[in-house]
Order: C-alpha cells, then sequence, then structure tokens
C-alpha cells in the first residue's frame, strides 16, 4: 500500500504505509514513553487518524520542528517498526544507509526525500493555501 499526503489539487508520495507506521511508532516509544498523542497530539493523532484541519497546521508545524529535533538526537539505530509488535524489524533488518546519521533523517519516501522534509512541505503549502492535510492510500 502506498501513501500520500494530500491538499488541495496536490499529492506528496510518502511511500509505504508500514514506513509511516514506523515514524509513528518511533515518535510514541522514543519521544513520547509509550504515551500515544500525549506529546505530539496534531502529529500523532490528527496526521495518523488521516486528516489535520487547516485551523491546526500551525500548531502541526511546531511540533513537527520539535519531532525532528529531538529525533536528531538519537542515534539511526533507534527505529521501532511497530508500536503493538516489538518484535517486527524493518524489511532490511539490520542494515542501514551510511547517508543515515540519525533518527531524524531514517525515514525516507520512496522518492529518496527526507520523510520529515516531505510532511513539513505539505503543511506548509497546505497552511498557505488553506487547506486540510489528508493522508491517503493509494
Amino acid at each position: 500500500m502506498s501513501v500520500v499526503l494530500s491538499f488541495k489539487y496536490y499529492s506528496m508520495s510518502v511511500g509505504s504505509g508500514d514506513l509511516l507506521y514506523s515514524f509513528f511508532s518511533t515518535v510514541a516509544v522514543r519521544l513520547e514513553k509509550e504515551a500515544w498523542g500525549s506529546r505530539f497530539p496534531v502529529i500523532m493523532n490528527e496526521l495518523y487518524a488521516g486528516k489535520i484541519p487547516n485551523k491546526h497546521l500551525r500548531h502541526a508545524e511546531k511540533e513537527l520542528a520539535q519531532i525532528k529535533t529531538e529525533l536528531k538526537k538519537l542515534p539511526r539505530t533507534e527505529v521501532v517498526w511497530d508500536f503493538e509488535d516489538r518484535s517486527l524489524r524493518p524489511p532490511w533488518g539490520d542494515y542501514i544507509s551510511d547517508s543515515v546519521t540519525d533518527m531524524s533523517n531514517y525515514f525516507v519516501t520512496n522518492e529518496g526525500r527526507p520523510l520529515l522534509d516531505v510532511v513539513g512541505l505539505a503543511i506548509h503549502l497546505a497552511r498557505n493555501m488553506k487547506e486540510s492535510v489528508l493522508v491517503e492510500s493509494l
């Protein structure tokens, strides 16, 4: 299943749903002490549920910036592939590209772009267009 972020008539490719879920799982476990949405409610609850209304996008930008800052402090080995089943590992196992320096750039879209940059750009553009950001499966 491929996932995109969409707003108005734009869509931005994220990649697999598993990769996006791994991002949410990593944030919940490593940054929120396993209390999903406790520190980053817009990103972790609204984006995860599939929609950030325009009125919450400014707050989403702030949350995403904080998430990026905190993930940057974590070594690249701290990925959580699945919040509910911690025994699951990424399909590539323990191989991590040398271009991945920490958890802030671990997640990469199927187009090779950092996931956090793509999410940030979608939020920024949608906010400027007074649109909501949707997560859609293709």
